[in-house]
């Protein structure tokens, strides 16, 4: 899964989560796609290289050739190129998991011209980023709601190597969220409030640090985004910022490392949608319509992501055992006739 904070220069990070056990319901379809003989033919997915995208393009290419009869083929892709790649050129015909922050002006006037249309949103909940704390903390300390909630309790989650103070983990080194997480931490007072920020110098340091402190059940605190592997295998709680997303200023001061005067404002919630080419809408029939009714919740892709973390397996593995332990949450996008060929694709 790709961070919001990172749109601007893959629109992504992968980042890419097991809470995913609850049944789900279909987030845009009200019902199920036809099961009239599929006409989409030949079908370019773009696999995106972040996990999360990986996992769902495996999915798509399962579902749309066993249950529609499409002749699929994954191509490798990545945000700003396939998606510049469909605006100028109609190819791929599918981006299973686009997140269009950073490109939601040239993606809205392809939209509005009738070029490329928004299917499904591929993530319903959005990319998620924040300040969070283990679950275990929350359910210890059930005042703490917020960053302001959280900032007045340093005892709680002591930094490693400063004794007396509370830590807050900051993003990788080199990635645009240690900036927006640099001027959180100056918006929000926290250094006077007894608190340092910690380098964790590395996405590996940031969760080997979450990992330790769950070994250990001790306090930790700092940023994180959703949909992650990570997060699939450690439950956490974010905090409530207590303001909204403030567009303007996080644009214009909290993403620059030269920023004077950060303000509080919450991070924004990504927008992930499925994009396709209108030449594909037009002829796919019944395909489409599965790519307009298709979607999973954060909880779901954490689940899967911490799956193959744990099996360190690829997507097309992770595709086949989503569809075959999950069907509560996939057999709502389809017809019956077409969840039994996708079944018997897979090996019920």
């Amino acid at each position: 899964m790709k961070l919001s904070t990172r749109l601007t220069t893959t629109a992504a990070c992968v980042l890419a989560l097991s809470a995913c056990s609850k049944s789900e319901s279909p987030p845009v379809a009200t019902t199920a796609a036809a099961t009239s003989e599929p006409t989409c033919g030949r079908v370019k997915v773009a696999n995106m290289n972040w996990q999360s995208a990986e996992v769902l393009a495996n999915v798509d290419q399962i579902i749309l050739s066993a249950g529609y009869g499409c002749e699929v083929e994954l191509v490798p892709g990545d945000t700003m190129p396939t998606l510049t790649s469909m605006m100028e050129k109609g190819q791929p015909d599918v981006a299973p998991e686009a997140w269009i922050n950073a490109v939601r002006q040239p993606l809205d006037a392809a939209v509005q011209e009738g070029r490329l249309h928004y299917a499904a949103r591929s993530l319903p909940d959005g990319g998620v980023e924040g300040w969070w704390i283990p679950k275990y903390v929350a359910d210890q300390h059930p005042d703490i709601k917020t960053i302001d909630d959280v900032l007045k309790r340093p005892e709680l989650f002591p930094a490693p190597e400063a004794k007396g103070k509370g830590a807050v983990h900051n993003c990788p080194s080199g990635w645009n969220c240690q900036i927006t997480t640099e001027n959180a931490f100056k918006a929000w007072g926290a250094k006077d409030k007894n608190f340092v920020l910690v380098d964790t110098g590395s996405a590996a340091g940031l969760d080997g640090s979450i990992a330790k402190a769950y070994e250990r059940k001790q306090g930790w605190l700092g940023y994180y985004w959703a949909p992650t592997a990570i997060l699939g295998r450690y439950e956490m709680v974010k905090l409530d910022a207590g303001v909204p997303h403030d567009k303007a200023a996080f644009e214009a001061c909290n993403t620059r490392a030269d920023c004077a005067a950060p303000v509080r404002t919450d991070w924004a919630s990504a927008e992930v949608f499925t994009v396709v080419t209108d030449e594909f809408r037009k002829r796919a029939g019944p395909a489409y319509d599965y790519l307009s009714q298709r979607g999973w919740s954060n909880n779901t892709v954490n689940g899967l992501l911490a799956w193959m973390t744990e099996k360190q397996a690829n997507g097309a593995d992770a595709a086949r055992h989503f569809l075959k332990t999950q069907p509560t949450v996939w057999e709502p996008w389809v017809s019956a006739e077409v969840a039994a060929k996708v079944r018997a694709a897979v090996g019920e």
